[in-house]
């Protein structure tokens, strides 16, 4: 059996080689002759699978590591019989952190939300409703907007309008074209128009969910909005002068922890497995990424003990520094290629759920519960 496979998977041919021969190259520039005599597909976002890639090759399974699957034609694997899977939630906490780190590192924001400012919230999915469970968690007022979720649903909801006055709006919906509810430019240039004084909008679900013309025209004229972008608009050449106007700029990295790529690459695995209706046998790698080790400032509290542990894990504003030095001053031939560069070439960066704070003992009962709530763990054998 062939499996053909994007070559930033990790652990793949530890995982993989079990089944048959891996070949692996560059996801986002696979050519239809590397797939042609493969059996399995194994993708990442940056991948599109659609006739043109597969219309001449065997694949009878494709696998993405990722949540979305907005660069697959569904509808054409189905014609076709060819099984697909994805990963859902795979890397949701990974985006988790990401927001808390972005809110950290915006001057006051932490501080606003803490003490009463409301977030809102795009898209209820796996990222969204952990992004509001982990923000209720620290005290923080949310509501949330997602006409696909059930009535039965406990999430605190509202309409799209209500949501966009909120002083913070993240976008998690996935890219959509058709159906009820379409999202592609969902937030375009009436509704970033609804953003209220000083709010802040954060974008780390698929970059088309907001128009990035009208979002850059609208940063050329409001000083008092700050932005977040994560996702962005046709990706890799993305807008150089729209980057120049956000606050933060990061080259869809949001996921890309080692956790949840890992848990991404399992996930396929299992499905394929189930699939080719043989037995899974992961290997021991899959589970053998010990907790890391921080030490935290244990005289702070509040917003500062929050900021100095998410940054002490992740600081998005060493991403957003090295994303301007790449891409702010290139030619625009070189803006894709730097941007895939800067994800190929990602540092490994954990989640805040796999990191033990080493002098818990330090942290009283009031700092413990919030670092807890924060997505922290406790030392193993502390009580």
């Amino acid at each position: 059996m062939l499996i053909v496979a994007d070559e930033n998977m990790p652990l793949l041919r530890e995982t993989f080689a079990q089944l048959g021969e891996v070949r692996t190259y560059p996801g986002r520039h696979l050519r239809a002759e590397q797939v042609a005599d493969a059996d399995i597909l194994l993708v990442r976002s940056v991948t599109q699978v659609n006739r043109k890639l597969l219309k001449k090759s065997r694949v009878k399974f494709v696998g993405t590591a990722t949540i979305g699957t907005d660069h697959i034609d569904l509808n054409y694997l189905q014609q076709c019989g060819i099984a697909v899977a994805s990963a859902p939630g795979s890397n949701a906490n990974a985006v988790v952190d990401y927001v808390l780190s972005a809110l950290c590192a915006l001057d006051g924001a932490m501080e606003s939300v803490l003490c009463g400012k409301q977030v809102g919230i795009i898209g209820l999915g796996n990222v969204g409703s952990r992004l509001l469970q982990r923000l209720q968690a620290l005290g923080i007022a949310c509501i949330g907007y997602d006409p696909l979720l059930p009535l039965s649903s406990p999430l605190p909801t509202a309409d799209l309008d209500t949501v966009l006055h909120c002083d913070v709006v993240c976008c998690h919906a996935p890219l959509t074209h058709d159906g009820d509810f379409p999202t592609r430019h969902l937030l375009d240039k009436s509704r970033l128009n609804q953003l209220p004084a000083n709010a802040i909008l954060l974008n780390a679900g698929r970059g088309g969910v907001i128009d990035n013309f009208a979002l850059k025209q609208l940063l050329q004229t409001r000083n008092d909005v700050r932005v977040v972008l994560d996702v962005w608009e046709n990706e890799p050449t993305i807008d150089a002068e729209l980057l120049k106007l956000v606050t933060l700029g990061t080259p869809h990295i949001a996921g890309y922890s080692l956790d949840g790529k890992i848990a991404g690459t399992r996930m396929v695995f299992e499905a394929c497995c189930r699939f080719l209706a043989v037995k899974s046998e992961l290997p021991l790698l899959m589970s053998s990424f010990l907790p890391v080790k921080i030490n935290v400032p244990s005289h702070l509290y509040g917003s500062a003990l929050t900021r100095a542990a998410i940054h002490s894990v992740y600081d998005v504003r060493v991403d957003n520094s090295n994303m301007r030095v790449a891409l702010c001053d290139s030619i625009s031939v070189k803006v894709a290629e730097r941007f895939d560069a800067l994800r190929k070439n990602y540092v490994e960066r954990r989640e805040f759920s796999a990191c033990e704070i080493n002098n818990w003992s330090e942290f009283d009962v009031e700092q413990k519960a919030l670092l807890l709530k924060a997505g922290f763990v406790a030392p193993r054998l502390v009580a």
